[in-house]
Parts: structure tokens; C-alpha cells; sequence
């Protein structure tokens, strides 16, 4: 029996996709349909009954907060997104407990290989910055960093099967590999949409975690040398295994976005996906001169983010972002959405001409996608 590619090694047996498929379902009544309910109860009776006790309707998101607190409703919503997020865990944590070992003992014999395409650099004395170091992001057990020995990949598998969860409850994975690089491919289609001229040498995946995006790159720009960095060495060696074995050359390092220790002007193309919305109100602002510095001239920024800024949605939905904040492990939410990103790329040395930020069409809704090209020489 021919050993299976290893895109194809992450099957859910029989009961774990269909316990997988109950929690998408259930996320998708607690996130969807029941928070469409809530909003409808927050503008006609809860902006009402704060009104009367306040002598104004709530302005500001705690103000909505306060709003919506004492409301059954709101409560029930908390209680079943938190449960969800629980058996999201519970259903995932089946599938990585029963392959893992398999997924350990290919990631060694990659390791193992003399003539790999790529290389693997990490660093065990990398100190890790707060608050993502001392956080389980997201809930995930034992966070982005766990692992028993260093060859476990728990922390990795788990942030995979989680993302394969949402991708088949979201209808994005019929006819799809396992890992396929859906939002790499939408972030290097914009990018060229945006700067159909570029043809980058070198280019780098910012905070790839598990690597799946990353390969986004090559497909864009094979001829291009393609990099990932993340503070996580678990992801990393997942990330490294991923790569090689899909036969595609990248370089990965353990390293801090905000000290990447690559030289100056190295890169042509830096790339990042759901990041800054996970980093913290002192790392943000030391990523983005950090990037400035390794573009070479020309060189572009991107990144894709969550598009929770508020003035791009409503003032119940900016309430329920801070029940996630407080209770559902997305710490910076609220802090990435008030940033002014494209403030704060000004102020890493990135000319306000170059700078770009906009509400992208994606699916049924939008993305937030932004960046900076490098000034030439």
C-alpha cells in the first residue's frame, strides 16, 4: 500500500467528522443566526432600555457592552459560543490524538533527509513577547507554543484541524486539498492585482504559523526565494515537514517579527495573514519599522486582517468583539481595531503616497488588506 501524500495524512475517521461537523454548525447558529437576533434586539428594545436609564443611547462599545450585559440573550449567545469554542477543541483534539504519532514519525524522517530543499532554523532561547508568550490564543490548549519533547506536534495539528473544521463548515474545502493555501492565494491575487509589475527575488510569509499560506508564495512567484518566520518552533516544524514534502523550497525561522534579524533590504515582497490582530499595542508598532527595514527598495508590505475597525461595523457587533477580547482567547482584537495601521506604517518610514489600506470582496463579506511599498532608491 503506497504511503499517502502528506496532505492527504489529516482524515477525520467517520465519528470525529461528524462530531467536527455538529460543533461548524453549531458555530454557525451562535455566530450567525443567533448574533443576527441579538443585533435586532440590541436596536429595538436594549438601545432603548439604556436610553431610559442614561438619558442617552450607548455611543461607545463598553457603553454597548452595558447595554446588551443584564439581556438573557446575550448571555445565552456568551454561554453557546463558548461551549462551541470548547467542543471545538474537544473534536479536533480527537483527530490530532490518533495521528499525531504518524505526523511525528514523517516529520523525523524529513528532518532526517540530507538533501532537503529548504532549511529549518530555530532558535531555543528565542524569548517569546508578551502577551502572546503567557495566552492560549484563541483557547487552544496549551497555546501556540506547547509541546511535551521536541518533537511534538500537538500545537501544530491543532491549530491545522481547527482551520480544516471552520474551512468545511464554511463550504471552502469541497474538492479541496487538506491545507490548501485558500488566503495565500487571495492575498498574492490582490497583490498583483495591486502591483502587476512586481517580480520579487526574495520573499517572506510574516508569522506563517503551520506554513499551509506560505506556499501561496512560490505558486504566486516560483522563481522567487520564499522565507517564513514565527515564534511558535512546533508550527515551524510542522511548517518545514509541509513544505518538503510537497517538494517546495522554503526557508523558515523561529524569530520575533519585531527582531527578525534578517540584513536591511532583503526582501522584496513581506507578506502577512491574520498577524497584527494577534500581536499586542507595544509589539504592532515595532513590527512595522522592523519591516521597513528588511524591504529592499521597491519592495512591498501586505497584509490581510480581520475588518472589525468600527466604523465598519455596527455598534452591537463592536460589544460582541469584546466578549471575544474578555472570554474567547482574541486578546487584541479590540486593540487591533482601533490601530490606525496606516498611521502607524507612516511612522516606521513608509511615505503616506505608498500606503495602502482597503475593504477588500471576500465571500459574503470583506477583508481588511494593507500595506506600504518601500520607496525606491
Amino acid at each position: 500500500m503506497a504511503t499517502p501524500a502528506i496532505k492527504e495524512l489529516y482524515r477525520p475517521n467517520h465519528d470525529e467528522a461528524s462530531r467536527q461537523e455538529f460543533v461548524g454548525v453549531f458555530k454557525g447558529l451562535a455566530n450567525g443566526k443567533l448574533e443576527a437576533i441579538l443585533g435586532d434586539k440590541f436596536t429595538s428594545d436594549y438601545v432603548k432600555a439604556y436610553a431610559r436609564e442614561h438619558g442617552k443611547e450607548p455611543q461607545t462599545r463598553q457603553e454597548a457592552v452595558e447595554a446588551m450585559r443584564a439581556q438573557h440573550l446575550y448571555q445565552l449567545w456568551g454561554s453557546l459560543v463558548y461551549t462551541s469554542q470548547d467542543l471545538m477543541w474537544e473534536t479536533c483534539g480527537e483527530t490530532v490524538d490518533r495521528q499525531r504519532e504518524a505526523f511525528e514519525e514523517r516529520a523525523a524522517a524529513v528532518l532526517g533527509r540530507e538533501n532537503k530543499l529548504g532549511s529549518l532554523t530555530l532558535d531555543p532561547k528565542l524569548a517569546r513577547p508578551h502577551p502572546i508568550a503567557s495566552r492560549e490564543v484563541h483557547r487552544q490548549p496549551g497555546g501556540y507554543f506547547y509541546e511535551a519533547d521536541d518533537a511534538d506536534l500537538t500545537t501544530a495539528l491543532l491549530y491545522l484541524s481547527s482551520i480544516e473544521l471552520y474551512r468545511t463548515a464554511k463550504g471552502l474545502s469541497s474538492g479541496a486539498d487538506t491545507g490548501e493555501p485558500g488566503m495565500g492565494r487571495f492575498m498574492m491575487h490582490h497583490l498583483k492585482q495591486r502591483f502587476p509589475a512586481l517580480k520579487p527575488k526574495r520573499v517572506l510569509d510574516l508569522g506563517c504559523a503551520i506554513g499551509t499560506e506560505t506556499l501561496a508564495l512560490h505558486e504566486a512567484f516560483p522563481d522567487a526565494e520564499v522565507h517564513g518566520l514565527d515564534l511558535s518552533g512546533p508550527m515551524l516544524r510542522f511548517a518545514h515537514m509541509w513544505a518538503e514534502e510537497q517538494g517546495t523550497p522554503v526557508h523558515y525561522r523561529e524569530a520575533n517579527a519585531a527582531d527578525t534579524g534578517y540584513p536591511d533590504d532583503h526582501f522584496d515582497v513581506v507578506m502577512s495573514h491574520i498577524l497584527f490582530h494577534e500581536t499586542g499595542p507595544k509589539i504592532l508598532p515595532a513590527i512595522m519599522p522592523e519591516v521597513e527595514r528588511i524591504l529592499a527598495p521597491g519592495g512591498v508590505f501586505i497584509n490581510g486582517d480581520v475588518p472589525y475597525q468600527p466604523a465598519q461595523i455596527p455598534l452591537h457587533r463592536q460589544a460582541l468583539n469584546s466578549w471575544q477580547v474578555q472570554h474567547n482567547g482574541e486578546f487584541f482584537w479590540n486593540g487591533f481595531a482601533d490601530t490606525d495601521v496606516s498611521s502607524a506604517m507612516a511612522t516606521a518610514g513608509f511615505a503616506s503616497d505608498n500606503i495602502f489600506a482597503d475593504y477588500v470582496p471576500l465571500g459574503m463579506g470583506q477583508y481588511y488588506v494593507f500595506g506600504a511599498r518601500k520607496a525606491s532608491a
